[in-house]
């Protein structure tokens, strides 16, 4: 690491380590729960909190939450996959979740997908567990361990605290705190996250992310994770009705600045650069989620009257509701989960291949399934 990028206003203090000789960790200082922001970025933070209350407001009023929250959920999912080099297309994702399976080798694509799925299940418990237990380490750690299950990486101790040190980047461009230091630097973090503040919330949230990035308490997972923690602090600090604000797209267009702007925090205290560029994050992605509401609504519409002038009925219209909380599905699914027989649920399918809903998936498998792909391009497009 290159320490003479580190200044004096830097947040934290450089400590030599034994392995490599000469080199030096990061340890950064507390978060201060009583600070200042600056003037420059009051205009950004109200257009961000404008623009999540006007995201929130929509979301309240949807008819069916799912339309929104399963879509968004998974597009977080791969855009934060996608940041450390993991790719699934939703397409894809889609069919893995209807259909998991073991890898069969370390260049098997379900590496992949089984990693980006473990995301999106992350983000489901997460949810769970904080209506049981507060932000906490714990809390943090069962993230970890769910994210891990059954992928690369399931060997790096899932939810256990990192016991050797780490770097970051083949250069060690950054290199977190030594393990014996983790303890401490966790400790005052959990005490963070549960203080009262005077800190607006989306700019706790985003420090919140800096200081779990800085920290690096896993040997794996640790980016995946920090933004995990990030969406979900949203929904809890925030108040929102649902956690459908996720930032990991703006994150993924932008790697570049998002990483340098974390580092540029540790090295000079830069704070400012990085929550102004956040903020803007937080607007460009709400007026996104709001595009990708309406037309997934105009959708659904477009789907059901289809269906009506096509004479269809009222299991053929509660058929699309599913589709869009789960846009694949088999013939088998649709006889068991209306409890019709096999030819009618059979019926129900040519009727939305005829109509342009459903098509057939390029996967061969028995029984075949089918993808509602204008309902993932709108979602994901």
């Amino acid at each position: 690491m290159d320490i003479s990028k580190f200044t004096n206003t830097s947040p934290g203090r450089l400590v030599a380590i034994p392995i490599p000789k000469g080199e030096h960790a990061f340890i950064p200082n507390s978060l201060d729960a009583n600070w200042r922001l600056p003037e420059s970025l009051i205009e950004p933070l109200l257009a961000a909190q404008q623009a999540l209350g006007t995201l929130d407001g929509a979301g309240r009023h949807m008819p069916n939450v799912e339309l929104l929250m399963r879509p968004l959920r998974h597009r977080e999912a791969i855009k934060s996959s996608s940041l450390e080099g993991t790719y699934a297309s939703p397409e894809e994702l889609a069919l893995y979740e209807m259909d998991p399976r073991d890898p069969k080798s370390e260049r098997d694509p379900a590496n992949a997908w089984r990693e980006v799925f473990n995301y999106s299940e992350a983000l489901v418990l997460g949810q769970t567990l904080l209506e049981e237990i507060p932000l906490s380490i714990r809390w943090v750690r069962e993230l970890h361990m769910r994210l891990l299950r059954g992928v690369r990486g399931a060997d790096k101790r899932p939810g256990e605290i990192r016991n050797t040190q780490v770097q970051i980047g083949s250069d060690a461009r950054f290199v977190p705190p030594p393990p014996q230091e983790l303890s401490a630097c966790l400790g005052d973090f959990e005490i963070y996250l549960n203080t009262s503040s005077k800190v607006p919330g989306l700019v706790r949230c985003f420090l919140a992310h800096y200081q779990f990035e800085a920290i690096h308490p896993f040997h794996d997972g640790n980016g995946r994770v920090g933004r995990l923690l990030l969406a979900l602090m949203f929904w809890n600090v925030m108040g929102l009705e649902r956690p459908w604000l996720y930032i990991s797209s703006y994150f993924d267009q932008y790697r570049d600045e998002y990483i340098d702007n974390l580092f540029n925090v540790s090295t000079k205290g830069d704070y400012e650069s990085w929550l102004r560029f956040c903020l803007r994050g937080v607007s460009v992605v709400c007026e996104d989620s709001l595009s990708r509401m309406d037309s997934l609504i105009e959708l659904r519409t477009e789907f059901c009257e289809r269906i009506t002038a096509a004479s269809g009925n009222a299991r053929q219209i509660a058929l699309v509701d599913y589709l869009f909380e789960t846009p694949v599905i088999t013939v088998p699914q649709v006889a068991e989960i209306y409890e019709v027989t096999y030819p009618t649920a059979r019926t129900d399918i040519d009727r939305f291949i005829e109509l342009g809903i459903l098509k057939k998936s390029p996967r061969e498998r028995r029984p075949t399934i089918y993808l509602a792909r204008e309902i993932l391009n709108a979602a994901h497009g």
